[in-house]
């Protein structure tokens, strides 16, 4: 069995709205309920561990309440950063298996999260390939990288606990930042096989003004049109 951790820790600064992206409405929703919702309907998910703001855990209880979600769901304070975050929800993940998303990745289908689970490896994440030419640099071409050898990395991911407890209190000892989990296990972990499987092109993070807007065209195509 597997717990969700879903990170929803986010304040929406770049979306440039008082209320955080998480609890804005798509198609009349809120972000967040469109993950709760489906992954409740998931068997092998016995749980959840929502990561937020402590002032929006009510908020968020009512709103499970208002949308009939029946699973477990424990509540660890949002961190600094994602990893320490990450980190804080972990604490409370008690099964042998976690799977990690993001509140502002609404448009994951339940059976994307069950074709994770059934993947062949322990840890593994979604991923797809780079469509345009990426370059190291800050202001100036600093360095090239070969675009065939990259992979653009989606949530969620599915990952052994106690591997990932143990490489993230490996990560606080060395006061390394990670931006996503899967590359903090074949840092500390290099043996260990992290499986990339074919991602979704609409499973998009909402981040902007403009991902809401195209959130809408997105949840309009791929949920009510190809239902």
């Amino acid at each position: 069995m597997y717990t969700l951790l879903l990170l929803s820790g986010g304040v929406g600064t770049r979306m440039q709205n008082a209320v955080p992206k998480q609890y804005l409405l798509l198609a009349g929703k809120p972000v967040i309920m469109h993950i709760l919702e489906r992954v409740d309907q998931i068997d092998s998910i016995s749980d959840m561990v929502i990561v937020c703001a402590p002032e929006y855990e009510s908020h968020i209880k009512q709103m499970l309440q208002q949308y009939g979600v029946v699973k477990p769901v424990r509540f660890a304070p949002a961190g600094a950063t994602r990893q320490q975050s990450v980190f804080n929800g972990l604490r409370l993940v008690e099964s042998e298996d976690v799977i990690l998303h993001e509140s502002a990745r609404p448009f994951v289908k339940v059976e994307d999260f069950e074709r994770l689970i059934g993947a062949s490896h322990r840890n593994a994440t979604f991923g797809t390939s780079i469509p345009f030419t990426v370059v190291k640099g800050h202001e100036r071409f600093e360095g090239l990288l070969t675009r065939s050898e990259l992979v653009n990395v989606q949530l969620p991911q599915k990952f052994e606990t106690r591997l990932l407890k143990e490489a993230h209190k490996k990560a606080i000892e060395e006061g390394r930042e990670f931006t996503e989990d899967g590359s903090m296990i074949f840092h500390y972990f290099p043996d260990t096989y992290v499986e990339i499987c074919e991602g979704m092109d609409y499973d998009i993070k909402l981040t902007t003004r403009i991902d809401m807007l195209a959130g809408e065209q997105i949840y309009d195509d791929v949920f009510r049109r190809r239902k």
